[in-house]
């Protein structure tokens, strides 16, 4: 496996795990924050003192009695109480989105027990103007409030964001639902997908062939790194010009890729939250009129709203096992790899299915159906790319290597 490819590899490996990293870390109180929480009967902040209004204001709370707190759903209404300061007082603001209530449950807090409950289904709609905020909750007869709260307005980066990547890739969601016979979520998500990746196509198939012609000097590379082992100097001048002479790139496959993952992030964001009700101010007058509700999550005996734990996860791990043996597969006249990269090349084969599957399992199916949407494309585009290398510069390739040869006996007298 060549160092583009691991490279590659590693790119995708790290948008996955800085995600999930990001998830974990949001879940994970400050020490001030736990202190804060300690404090009275009952506990009660918000997880930050700033936020922007592209963001999910959260409140934590903590039962430091003796006794069982239960705190009834009060939805489609917010969970507590929201205060805005305006005109030097404390307003209320309310708000009644329309949200599927029949899941929505009462939380229970044990002696000791702490919950963060997320504004996700009201932020827009409660916090879209600046200023100053505060959370209230009434538990018997006393009233408890968070700390204050700033809501700012978002940066300039999050502006571009939205406009460019997010809210064009979420209408684009809404209008296939709209389309596609009973609303389909399923139905959206794959054909979105698709037209996203073929969007995309040239840059990934210039990627894929990048890849796989760095594949195809490989051998070449291994021969002017054994002929000059120990000469670091002479290796790179020798790798430089066979890079110029077969006329490779060696970022040829990373920048294509670099290109795709902020669009490809903006699908995953649209179908991971694209059916939130505080996102309608998103959509564009064409669709302000059509109903989130409309739209039937079911697809395949699964809820695609809803984690799926055991058959997506595998079915995803496998096409993305196929993919990578397909990215990997050895070209036409490669030589065998040395027992490191042998190595190398297993743990990506075998270790980046699973944590797919893994990371497919931890969220609701809908992310896992474009995921393996996007692997089955890539499956049969790998296949085609690797297809056309097959043989296509064989003469060619045997020529240069006669040329290479040559080059290195002259080099040693």
């Amino acid at each position: 496996m060549n160092k583009q490819n691991m490279i590659k590899n590693i790119l995708l490996f790290l948008v996955i795990f800085l995600s999930l990293n990001l998830i974990l870390k949001s879940c994970q109180p400050s020490e001030e924050q736990t202190s804060i929480l300690d404090q009275g009967d009952f506990g009660f902040i918000t997880t930050e003192n700033t936020y922007s209004r592209t963001d999910t204001i959260e409140v934590e709370m903590k039962n430091n009695t003796e006794e069982t707190i239960t705190i009834p759903s009060s939805c489609p209404e917010e969970p507590f109480n929201v205060l805005h300061y305006e005109n030097a007082e404390w307003v209320q603001i309310t708000s009644t989105p329309e949200i599927n209530c029949e899941e929505a449950v009462e939380y229970v807090l044990e002696p000791g027990q702490s919950a963060i409950i997320p504004y996700d289904n009201w932020s827009y709609s409660l916090f879209s103007q600046m200023g100053r905020f505060k959370v209230a909750y009434t538990l018997g007869e006393k009233t408890y409030e968070t700390n204050e709260f700033i809501v700012e307005e978002e940066g300039v980066f999050s502006k571009l964001w939205n406009a460019i990547l997010y809210r064009p890739t979420y209408n684009a969601l809404i209008f296939f639902a709209y389309v596609v016979p009973g609303h389909s979520l399923g139905l959206a998500i794959i054909l979105l997908t698709i037209l996203i990746r073929t969007l995309l196509l040239a840059p990934s198939q210039k990627a894929m062939k990048a890849q796989r012609r760095m594949q195809e000097i490989q051998p070449k590379l291994e021969a002017i790194k054994e002929k000059y082992k120990g000469d670091q100097a002479k290796i790179s001048q020798e790798t430089m010009a066979l890079w110029k002479e077969q006329k490779v790139n060696p970022m040829g496959s990373c920048l294509p890729l670099l290109f795709q993952l902020p669009v490809l992030l903006a699908l995953f964001w649209v179908i991971k939250s694209g059916l939130n009700p505080d996102k309608i101010h998103l959509l564009y007058t064409t669709y302000e009129n059509f109903s989130l509700s409309n739209i039937n999550t079911q697809f395949l005996g699964m809820d695609l709203m809803k984690v799926n734990i055991y058959v997506l996860p595998l079915i995803v791990g496998l096409l993305q096992f196929v993919q990578m043996k397909l990215t990997m597969a050895k070209t036409a006249g490669g030589k065998k790899k040395g027992k490191e990269m042998a190595i190398a090349n297993n743990m990506m084969t075998y270790m980046m299915p699973v944590m797919i599957a893994v990371f497919t399992a931890s969220l609701p199916a809908g992310v896992g159906i474009y995921w393996g949407t996007s692997t089955f494309y890539g499956i049969f585009q790998q296949y085609f790319v690797n297809k056309g290398g097959k043989g296509k510069k064989k003469g060619k390739d045997d020529k240069n290597s006669d040329d290479v040869k040559v080059r290195v006996i002259e080099n040693n007298s």
